[in-house]
């Protein structure tokens, strides 16, 4: 066989793994997308207080984090693809559970042991593995777009996902209960968790190399960089803690007094705006580097944020919640692809890891802060607190990092 041949029969292998990966994702997100908006409808409706849909969101963040650390201790010397699947398992068992549990105190062990996301940023076990099976496939010239591809399609399912979430509101066409019918969503959450796993069975076994030096450890060489981006990452996910997505639907529910329909068609329309937003976000930093697309583009929409809790009316509240959305997420690939390419190949499970890690604990506490001050009446503190840590965190990053150049920039 030539070498055309090869690197030909290499190409489609490539692209079929990446194509399993990119499906995973989608059904995933599109789970998230409408769990995201029904999990405080839900909880509400069993008669729990907004301090206690809070609660159980940190719970659900922290549980989060503890799992990414166990993924990222076993990545390194385990196949990615078992961690995947174990993954998959996990969310089958969690949409099964949120659909016949009703005790408060069981829902919060479903939360912390499962995969439920209250986070638009998809903080999960997931992120970090997939992350690192990516990377090795692609160059540093393409490192950001596929990852920009990656959370496209992400984005995309997600807010398919938040139409889904008004699924309930037609209950009267087939004769169900809201209650029944999200009950029902949990089922469908169960089932795209089956679909991904078929999809992760089709990534082909790979096993780290032992023998490498970096394998002793989780992380070698790069060990002090990816401290210190965890150490900032984790601000910017503790802020953003204050207004994950079920939060923000919950203050839209209760100041605005909207419906499940028109939330969900809201939060449909501005994860339309951050999913193109990632393209763009590729071709922004080809032109001035991943670091200064992450800053530059994430202080505008913490401002946008900031004056939406100030907003007199809906309409304005709704368009500057939307100019956040269309700039807000254009840090995750750049983001994603900066880590990669910053560490060596067999540190980048871990490092994916280690960095999402801080990201979950540190947003595992805000979410408890922010219900309690909704429950007090303080409902425009969040908003403010999260756009000010978040502008704190761009300008930090900046100054550490602005020198720091990924391979393909210097």
């Amino acid at each position: 066989m030539d070498s055309d041949s090869k690197g030909h029969r290499f190409e489609s292998c490539r692209v079929r793994q990446t194509s399993y990966l990119f499906a995973a994702r989608a059904l995933r997100d599109f789970g998230d997308g409408f769990v995201t908006i029904l999990l405080p409808v839900y909880l509400l409706a069993l008669g729990f207080s907004p301090l206690q849909v809070g609660v159980l969101a940190t719970a659900s963040l922290l549980g989060s984090a503890l799992l990414t650390i166990a993924v990222g201790i076993l990545g390194v010397r385990h196949d990615l693809r078992r961690l995947l699947l174990a993954a998959a398992c996990l969310m089958v068992a969690t949409g099964t559970a949120m659909s016949v549990v009703t005790d408060y105190a069981l829902l919060l062990v479903v939360a912390c042991a499962g995969t439920v996301n209250p986070s638009a940023g998809s903080v999960s076990i997931f992120v970090p593995l997939e992350h690192a099976v990516l990377a090795r496939e692609v160059g540093d010239a393409d490192r950001t777009r596929m990852f920009a591809r990656y959370s496209l399609v992400g984005a995309l399912a997600s807010t398919l996902g938040a139409l889904a979430a008004a699924l309930p509101d037609a209950r009267a066409f087939v004769g169900l209960g809201q209650l029944t019918a999200i009950k029902l969503m949990f089922v469908l959450y169960a089932i795209v968790g089956v679909a991904g796993a078929l999809l992760y069975s089709r990534i082909p076994t790979r096993l780290p190399n032992r023998e490498a030096p970096e394998a002793a450890t989780a992380l070698g060489p790069s060990r002090a960089i990816v401290l210190k981006l965890a150490a900032l990452f984790s601000l910017d996910a503790f802020a953003g803690g204050f207004v994950v997505q079920s939060l923000l639907a919950l203050w839209l529910f209760e100041r605005f007094d909207l419906s499940l329909s028109e939330v969900g068609v809201f939060f449909f329309w501005t994860g339309v705006l951050s999913a193109f937003s990632f393209p763009i976000a590729a071709w922004l930093s080809r032109r001035i580097g991943l670091i200064n697309t992450m800053v530059f583009t994430h202080i505008p929409s913490s401002i946008a944020l900031m004056l939406a809790a100030f907003a007199p009316t809906l309409p304005l509240v709704l368009i500057l919640l939307m100019i956040r959305a269309a700039l807000s997420q254009m840090d995750v690939p750049t983001r994603s692809s900066y880590v990669m390419a910053v560490v060596t190949e067999a540190e980048r499970a871990a490092a994916a890891s280690f960095t999402s890690v801080p990201r979950s604990l540190a947003a595992a506490a805000s979410p408890a802060l922010a219900g309690a001050l909704f429950a007090t009446s303080f409902r425009a503190w969040p908003l403010l607190i999260c756009g000010t840590l978040k502008i704190v965190y761009d300008l930090l990053l900046l100054l550490q990092f602005r020198h720091h150049k990924p391979p393909e920039e210097r």
